[in-house]
């Protein structure tokens, strides 16, 4: 099973950035460390060193979902990038969307354009488009693309 490189690593990391004290996002859920969600409760606190083992812990899961779905060949960077997609997006929206359908196709090339529509969240009852989730789309992208 392929693991993510340090690029995809940093790229988590970077965009996820950590925090040690529970807080909601954007969309107003809590999270905590590099965009840990599970289990959050308000007032939770933990150390860096807590955030990073449970990123490692929960980057192992999120490898598995890529080698169940996916069923073409992936390169390190087109693994990697994926992974911080569905660590982002979830495993459940990956599964059905038509990313993994046109990937699973073959279509390695119409790839980064649906990567690119997962910019939105859903703010204060709305769908809305958020810098951040684009910024985090075109880095995924450029990786997925770069050669290794």
């Amino acid at each position: 099973m392929p693991i993510i490189n340090m690029k995809g690593l940093n790229l988590i990391k970077e965009f996820e950035g950590l925090k040690t004290d529970a807080y909601k996002d954007r969309a107003g859920v809590l999270t905590i460390g590099y965009g840990h969600t599970k289990d959050v409760k308000e007032g939770d606190s933990i150390t860096e060193q807590f955030a990073t083992a449970m990123l490692d812990k929960e980057l192992r899961e999120y490898e598995q979902y890529i080698d169940d779905l996916v069923k073409v060949p992936l390169n390190a960077n087109q693994n990697s990038a994926l992974v911080s997609l569905i660590y982002n997006i979830g495993p459940s929206a990956f599964s059905k969307s038509t990313l993994l359908q046109k990937l699973n196709e073959g279509k390695y090339d119409e790839v980064p354009y649906q990567m690119k529509r997962w910019n939105k969240a859903t703010v204060n009852g709305e769908l809305t488009e958020l810098e951040g989730l684009t910024r985090r789309r075109q880095a995924e992208v450029d990786l997925f693309n770069e050669k290794v």
